[in-house]
């Protein structure tokens, strides 16, 4: 079962690890990467998943370990002493993974707490050759670089910070057949744009909180699989929602339930004519239906979270207003289209209720799109958190 997951994306040249880090041809040659995740669910028996997706060439990774990190904390460079455990794959220490695959490690015995951190130690002694990498560029979370082998160093005394993760897929626990897990597919709204940094107060990190303080609803791992600049319809910062379903959802182990909030990037940024924006609503509704019909085949309920909105926004919200038309377009099939198993209306949640156009001043982090901690948490509250009872599929379900 994951209980972290980030959507492994093509690293963009200004978030690349900073030099020395980064040469010609070469990239972490003799280096350790130090990164931290947040469990959702806990477990006592763990694996990682190191994903290769958008290397460029093969990725040998030298060495490999897990620990607490300090105090428990998210970003910092320090693990607790005592803690740091070997990782292994097929029982080997090292592991190289071809362009375009990704590595699973071999099961290890580690007392993961629900809602704990985990660190992650990478030392590769060759780097990897390519400028091509796979990274999580929006992780909000403090990952650290150092000369040298590491990875079972309790301290990294003068390493160099950055704020994205880098090969790291998943973390996925041994749980019982009661845990499963909801899948969140987005963009910024949901990687967290505005959030703070080692904070994890992204909504779907709130929304996993609330989760874990309800009778019943401790088994719910919640999979963050959402990325900056994210489209449904077209490759933006990452491969668009339809190409990613498989990889991201129906290929995750245990995801009972989906919820698909995405699209304000393709709207805004589809022109501002009649035409585009009519053909954007329409494509929009489309993709919305294919995710629905894909994810229903597997046994996974889709939940529908309507748009929030961008009005004051520099580069989306346009004179005419034909964007927020397509927005409260494409939201009102969401709301009325019955197609959604459900719906979670973060429009209505987000929104100033004396300027519908706007999000609520004290929700927004300042561009007009984006949202604070508040705001987030706002979010995550109108989820309704009975979406999440496993109970029996109604007959036909998967072909409906």
């Amino acid at each position: 079962m994951p209980t972290w997951t980030a959507m492994p994306q093509l690293t963009e040249p200004g978030n690349m690890p900073p030099p020395p880090f980064t040469c010609d041809d070469r990239v972490l040659a003799d280096a350790t990467l130090r990164q931290t995740v947040r469990a959702s669910v806990g477990g006592r028996r763990i694996r990682l998943r190191v994903s290769n997706a958008f290397g460029g060439s093969a990725l040998p990774l030298t060495k490999v370990t897990v620990a607490v990190p300090a105090g428990g904390r998210a970003g910092v460079s320090a693990v607790e002493a005592g803690t740091v455990r070997p990782v292994t794959f097929h029982g080997r220490a090292s592991v190289t993974i071809p362009a375009g695959a990704q590595a699973v490690s071999d099961p290890m015995e580690a007392e993961v707490p629900p809602r704990s951190n985990l660190a992650v130690t990478v030392y590769l002694a060759e780097g990897q050759r390519s400028a091509h990498i796979t990274s999580h560029p929006g992780s909000r979370t403090t990952s650290h670089l150092l000369a040298g082998d590491h990875a079972d160093a309790a301290g990294l005394p003068g390493a160099t910070a950055v704020d994205h993760w880098y090969f790291l897929g998943g973390v996925e626990v041994w749980a019982e057949p009661s845990v499963a897990a909801v899948a969140v597919v987005g963009d910024s709204l949901s990687d967290g744009r505005g959030s703070t940094t080692n904070g994890n107060d992204r909504w779907p990190d709130r929304l996993l909180d609330r989760l874990q303080t309800r009778h019943g609803m401790d088994g719910v791992a919640v999979l963050n699989q959402a990325a900056g600049g994210n489209r449904v319809l077209n490759d933006g910062l990452g491969p668009n929602a339809l190409a990613r379903l498989d990889r991201d959802v129906l290929a995750q182990s245990g995801v009972a339930w989906l919820v698909l909030f995405e699209g304000v990037n393709d709207i805004g940024t589809a022109e501002a004519s009649p035409a585009a924006q009519k053909q954007v609503a329409d494509d929009l509704v489309f993709a919305y239906d294919q995710i629905v019909t894909r994810a229903h085949a597997r046994g996974i309920r889709v939940y529908g979270a309507t748009l929030t909105p961008f009005g004051g926004n520099d580069a989306y919200d346009d004179e005419q207003g034909r964007r927020e038309r397509t927005r409260q377009a494409v939201n009102e099939w969401i709301r009325t289209g019955g197609r959604f198993d459900a719906v979670i209306d973060f429009d209505r949640a987000a929104r100033d209720p004396a300027d519908t156009r706007r999000l609520l001043a004290a929700y927004d982090v300042g561009d007009h799109l984006h949202l604070n901690p508040a705001g987030y948490q706002a979010l995550a509250d109108a989820v309704p958190a009975h979406l999440f009872r496993r109970e029996p599929l109604p007959p036909g379900f998967g072909f409906a």
